[in-house]
């Protein structure tokens, strides 16, 4: 077992390895002048060109820039804002924990409803419960994101205004007061995804034979619906990983849409404003968290179902 961990560390590192080449080389082959992209609406003149070419490196080589870059990301120097004038590790890190919380809410959100809703669904298929998840696993697969957020905004906020309109709060209750409706707008469409997939994998080791022998050897139904859900549980964990990794672009909706200034609002601006080293670095973020996501998905794998662990013994 720790020699499969050792390969997937180290594959996920070779993943990192290659995409931040791709995101260095994006960057860089992107149209347009990088020198004026840097300089933005200020004079052009014949100095400040060169100061701007002296100060990122862009006379040396494409390989010696890259490994430059890759070292001060190594060492936590992200390079400068050039809209923030701040540090860009700075500018992530105060936007980090806000957007944290909403993904981490959301996901707790979906899996909280899901699952239960996705298990009951397949036991009872065909009867009302099942009926009334499929509706509403269609509205959360159909609906924007952003069309959730304007409806739960005049609903619960203008309508009936039990929670706020934009913003992120201050002190943790009211940061989480202010996250429920973006953390329920994100979570309908994860749940919905969710619960489909438990739904079949239920379905499927429902009618397997051994959940029918089971039944026959009379032992008790709870019993029976336990050991199919976790027979169940690497489809919905592979589900579940997939649909984390798409919290990124609907991150940057529903922080749009409530005005909260996380890391989605952060990319956002920095893409209007051509602000390329917070791009750079959010894109690499982005990319590493997608990675450890499926790197924690594979260690799911290995602790919810002892073939993979023999299989991988045997290897």
């Amino acid at each position: 077992m720790g020699r499969m961990l050792a390969v997937r560390v180290l594959g996920t590192l070779t993943i990192l390895f290659v995409l931040s080449i791709v995101v260095f080389s994006m960057v860089h082959l992107a149209p347009g002048d990088l020198v004026k992209t840097l300089l933005g609406n200020r004079p052009v003149s014949p100095e400040a060109v060169a100061a701007i070419r002296a100060q990122y490196h862009l006379d040396d080589p494409l390989p010696v820039q890259y490994f430059r870059w890759l070292g001060g990301v190594l060492t936590g120097d992200l390079g400068e804002s050039i809209r923030l004038q701040t540090s860009v590790a700075d500018a992530i890190g105060s936007r980090l924990g806000l957007t944290l919380a909403l993904c981490g809410l959301a996901f707790a959100i979906a899996l909280a409803v899901a699952i239960p809703l996705g298990m009951r669904s397949a036991v009872h298929a065909g009867g009302w419960v099942d009926r009334t998840a499929s509706a509403l696993g269609v509205v959360g697969l159909s609906a924007p994101t952003f069309a959730v957020g304007l409806l739960l905004l005049y609903v619960f906020a203008y309508y009936l205004p039990i929670f706020p309109v934009y913003g992120a709060g201050r002190g943790p209750l009211d940061t989480l007061h202010h996250l429920v409706l973006p953390a329920v707008t994100l979570a309908l469409g994860l749940g919905a995804i969710i619960l489909k997939l438990t739904r079949t994998a239920m379905l499927r080791e429902l009618d397997a034979d051994y959940v029918t022998s089971a039944r026959a050897r009379g032992i008790p139904e709870r019993r029976v619906r336990t050991i199919a859900l976790r027979n169940a549980a690497i489809p919905i964990v592979t589900g579940a990983s997939l649909v984390l990794t798409f919290l990124v672009g609907g991150t940057v909706l529903a922080e749009t849409t409530y005005a909260l200034p996380g890391l989605g609002t952060l990319l956002q601006d920095s893409v209007l404003f051509k602000d390329l080293a917070v791009v750079q670095a959010l894109t690499l973020l982005v990319a590493a968290a997608i990675a450890v996501i499926a790197l924690l998905a594979d260690l799911a794998y290995l602790l919810l179902d002892p073939r993979v662990r023999a299989k991988g013994a045997t290897a």
